[in-house]
């Protein structure tokens, strides 16, 4: 009998104790099982490339990204390559310089167009680069030239000079306006018959991003590379975007991508629509601290 109140006693502390828990996240797989860090990094060891979908305010999204990619280093060593968004493709030879020690961390950050938030979240992802000797990539457009399309569409870009068009994926570019994510931007930014040029070419200046992004990610595939590359989670949801131009490169890639959501409940429960977005979903308070 009191092995039995003791047995009780115990799951309603465990019960009790479960409910005023506070997990800063979770990982769910999309079929919405939640899964360990570790069954995740399993998972995606396995991946030619990974796309850690961010949103570029939330501090776990930042902290996790350094995390994995501190855990794919164990695994791929110096086979791994980092890449993201952040940073613009003219603005690799100063990263690749920094990189090979030629100057001071505080040279590269006079030189190069940084985000807001870029010492407290993108700054350790640079610094684990350089510690490790590990490529990493720039692989945005110039946003000067994303500005272009955004005003006057693609065809704008062919009266860019040659050096000009080292620095976008090649021309003409494939566009797709069906796609999910093109599709919801326009509706997003309230499509109708009045619209701004600018904002009907709104789709397209993200294309080409996703254009030029996937461009220089398979630009730095080669034999035994692995690669992860940081962006915004647009940019890799339902792996359409670059993960679209991506596949369109080259088909044969094994792709896993990671996405973020916020949650409003203890659980950190998301609707079935969120699995859809992502291979993983980190779900994270929707109070969160945001980092700028």
């Amino acid at each position: 009998m009191k092995k039995n109140i003791l047995l009780l006693l115990l799951i309603m502390i465990s019960v009790y104790s479960f409910s005023i828990d506070k997990p800063a996240y979770k990982i769910i797989d999309n079929t919405g099982k939640e899964v360990t860090y570790k069954q995740m990094l399993d998972a995606i060891s396995k991946a030619d490339v990974v796309f850690f979908g961010e949103y570029h305010d939330n501090p776990i999204s930042h902290w996790l990204e350094l995390e994995l990619t501190k855990s794919l280093y164990k695994i791929h060593k110096d086979n791994l390559v980092l890449s993201a968004e952040m940073f613009e493709a003219d603005n690799q030879l100063v990263i690749d310089e920094f990189l090979k020690g030629f100057y001071p961390v505080k040279k590269l950050e006079e030189d190069a167009r940084l985000w807001p938030n870029y010492r407290t979240d993108y700054k350790p992802l640079l610094m684990f680069a350089k510690k490790h000797n590990l490529k990493f990539v720039a692989a945005n457009i110039p946003r000067r030239y994303a500005s272009i399309v955004y005003k006057k569409g693609f065809e704008a870009l062919n009266d860019l000079s040659k050096l000009a068009k080292e620095y976008i994926a090649p021309l003409p570019i494939k566009y797709d306006p069906e796609l999910k994510c093109y599709k919801d931007m326009l509706q997003m930014s309230g499509m109708h018959s009045g619209m701004s040029k600018g904002m009907k070419n709104l789709p397209k200046s993200q294309a080409i991003k996703d254009a030029t992004m996937a461009y220089f990610i398979n630009n730095n595939l080669s034999k035994n590379k692995k690669i992860i590359h940081y962006n915004g989670s647009y940019h890799s949801d339902y792996k359409q975007g670059t993960v679209w131009y991506l596949q369109k490169l080259n088909k044969n890639l094994k792709i896993v991508n990671i996405t973020t959501a916020l949650s409003n409940s203890d659980d950190l429960k998301v609707n079935d629509s969120e699995l859809q977005r992502a291979d993983y979903i980190i779900v994270v308070p929707d109070d969160m601290t945001r980092t700028q």
